[in-house]
């Protein structure tokens, strides 16, 4: 069963031909911007350390796709939370297509998912009450593979208990506010910008207190770990062939998770810049070169953050034919 949400959100409806091309327009520029950083990234890969052990960068690669399935596992069961056992092909295409816009801050560009769900009866506050549990696991989830190296990140180590302290506080209050009720007494109030702000916002979290359930909040945990740790498993090996330093498996998540957390605090588009500086700056710290610290760190953002992108643009595509007259 689903808690009931106060649904204030906009039915699909048709537009006029100007607002499609404003967003498309949106879309194209933005796509633009990823072509850009990621020309930014590439041009800097020498890869000739790496043409030896191109089996081990396929199984990073493979590792990454791990990840997205793992984690398209785990929104299929937020939908049949919500009451809608979609079919897999459709939520694998919408959830993927999130991805064009990771590099938005915060990755909040990744809920225009939510407008492939309008048709299918899902509001924006489910689907945004979703999306805000999946992050905030997600953070969850980099803090505990951080732990792993925790007595080798005291620089870091005020980045790791901010992201502490904010999963923290925010599991609170998702959990104990009566969100239901405050969400009543705003429908009450019938006037007041704030109030109409604020709307949205309360309808959201009370979509995703269903989601804090132990079992589904267990098993989106549990699936996090697995999925992100995969895609530290493949740092290790891509490592393992830069250089002969054996980088431990829990030392490789801690790198990754550590860059991730600083990436995402930085609130940055896709992290870009602060996750690179502080992933290079650990393997630096743990016996690589800096030119193999840099390698590395571009040859991981290349196999997670663009492989993502450029999977989600794809599924973008796929899906516009689907939803033209409802944007």
């Amino acid at each position: 069963m689903s808690t009931p949400v106060l649904n204030t959100d906009l039915q699909p409806a048709t537009v006029p031909w100007w607002r499609r091309l404003l967003v498309y327009g949106v879309f194209a520029l933005f796509a633009a911007w990823c072509i850009k950083a990621f020309h930014h990234d590439i041009v800097q890969i020498d890869l000739t350390p790496l043409r030896a052990g191109w089996t081990a960068v396929a199984i990073a690669a493979a590792l990454s796709l791990l990840n997205y399935v793992l984690r398209v596992w785990r929104w299929r069961l937020y939908l049949q939370r919500l009451g809608h056992d979609l079919p897999w092909g459709f939520v694998s295409l919408t959830f993927m297509a999130g991805f064009a816009f990771t590099l938005s801050p915060g990755k909040l560009g990744e809920m225009v998912r939510a407008r492939y769900y309008l048709p299918r009866g899902i509001p924006v506050s489910a689907v945004s009450g979703a999306f805000f549990v999946e992050r905030l696991l997600d953070l969850a989830v980099m803090i505990l593979l951080a732990v792993a190296v925790l007595a080798e990140l005291q620089a870091y180590r005020v980045f790791l208990w901010v992201a502490v302290g904010l999963v923290g506080a925010l599991l609170m209050g998702v959990a104990l506010v009566p969100w239901t009720h405050v969400a009543a007494q705003l429908m009450a109030v019938h006037q007041g910008k704030l109030v109409t702000a604020l709307r949205p916002l309360v309808n959201m979290l009370v979509s995703a207190r269903q989601f804090l359930a132990p079992g589904l909040l267990l098993a989106g945990l549990s699936m996090g770990l697995v999925a992100w740790g995969a895609e530290a498993v493949g740092l290790k090996l891509v490592a393992d062939v830069v250089a002969p330093i054996e980088l431990s498996i829990p030392a490789a998540m801690g790198i990754y998770a550590i860059a991730i957390i600083v990436g995402a605090l930085s609130f940055l588009p896709g992290g870009l810049g602060s996750t690179e500086a502080v992933m290079a700056a650990l393997l630096f710290a743990h016996g690589y070169t800096m030119p193999q610290a840099i390698l590395l760190t571009l040859v991981c953002r290349l196999l997670t953050l663009w492989l993502a992108v450029v999977i989600g643009w794809l599924c973008v595509w796929v899906l516009r034919g689907q939803t033209s007259s409802n944007v």
